[in-house]
């Protein structure tokens, strides 16, 4: 009889298959790195995309999900600054912190790394960071999702001004308080767009990012771009980079194990306790499922028909029948 302790997991099954119910071993912590007992899963795109494309998972049944929320359970070999019952700061909710990892990476990896995955921008955690791109405006397609939230808290940092974002109108309020000075109604087109930008700022548009990235906001961030400007996207680019010309389109990538990423984020994650406990970042507000794991894959359909406007949604694994 094995003494390998189990848990239930949400698996998917099969490449293009179903998600399901099912026990899974609890791993145990290797060289470097920590078990997490997990509180709060929050939801990604993602998740849904590899179900429906069949990218990312090489090996089904596959456990998916990015973005978690708990206390250290056992630490490996060679961890030296975390410790067994380690958590977040005591005034962020498990809820609060699931929000964060994947949405706060893709936004800090747009506008600071430096290559292929973003604009290389001097990230505000660095010496002088703050503030120094004040003056400079900068515009956000997509304000009210995730990763849309926290560049525009991002930017606010940063000292970019004005913050132009696009969102339902809805949303205003709560983008400007994250940062945002103009928030203008997702459904305008691209030259009502334009015409709004050039009364809120004379200054050329260096820096677009489009943290929806469909064809349609990509043309709007094109459209609006300078010509020595950078468009960051989130998905496959649809718009061509004009040859002989200076724009660039450049599609991120949020992941912090990336070696181009690695140095960035060990910075962002360092200082994120800090910035927690002060305010200076606020999560992002969410909706708890029901039914734990099991509420997952409601959700999942939730965000695939795109039902789901300002918020995360996140799970309660424990809550699981």
């Amino acid at each position: 009889m094995s003494d390998t302790k189990q848990q239930k997991a949400l698996f998917l099954k099969s490449k293009h298959g179903q998600f399901a119910i099912g026990l899974n071993s609890i791993p145990k912590p290797g060289k470097d790195e920590v078990l997490i007992k997990v509180y709060s899963a929050a939801l990604n795109p993602v998740d849904y995309k590899v179900q429906e494309l069949g990218g990312f998972v090489e090996k089904y049944p596959a456990v998916l999900g990015e973005d978690i929320a708990g206390i250290i359970d056992e630490v490996g070999e060679g961890v030296l600054n975390f410790a067994k019952g380690d958590r977040i700061p005591d005034n962020s909710g498990y809820d609060d912190a699931a929000t964060i990892p994947l949405a706060l990476d893709t936004a800090s990896t747009g506008l600071y790394s430096v290559g292929k995955y973003g604009f290389g921008l001097t990230p505000p955690w660095v010496k002088d960071g703050i503030g120094m791109y004040s003056g400079t405006p900068i515009v956000i397609l997509g304000g009210a999702s995730a990763v849309g939230s926290y560049v525009i808290q991002l930017a606010r940092l940063s000292g970019f001004s004005p913050i132009i974002t696009t969102a339902s109108p809805a949303h205003e309020v709560y983008l400007k308080s994250l940062g945002a000075t103009h928030v203008l109604n997702r459904h305008l087109s691209a030259d009502v767009v334009k015409a709004a930008i050039d009364g809120f700022t004379k200054n050329p548009i260096k820096y677009v990012y489009d943290a929806i990235s469909l064809p349609e906001t990509q043309r709007v961030g094109w459209s609006i771009l300078d010509a020595k400007g950078c468009l960051v996207l989130t998905l496959p680019a649809s718009v061509k980079e004009d040859e002989g010309k200076e724009r660039q389109v450049i599609v991120t990538f949020g992941s912090p194990h990336a070696k181009e990423n690695k140095e960035l984020c060990k910075g962002s994650w360092a200082i994120l306790s800090q910035w927690l406990e002060a305010g200076t970042i606020k999560p992002l507000r969410y909706e708890v499922l029901p039914d734990g794991l099991e509420g997952i894959i409601g959700g999942l359909e939730q965000m695939k028909a795109a039902k789901v406007s300002g918020k995360k949604l996140v799970a309660h694994p424990q809550d699981t029948k």
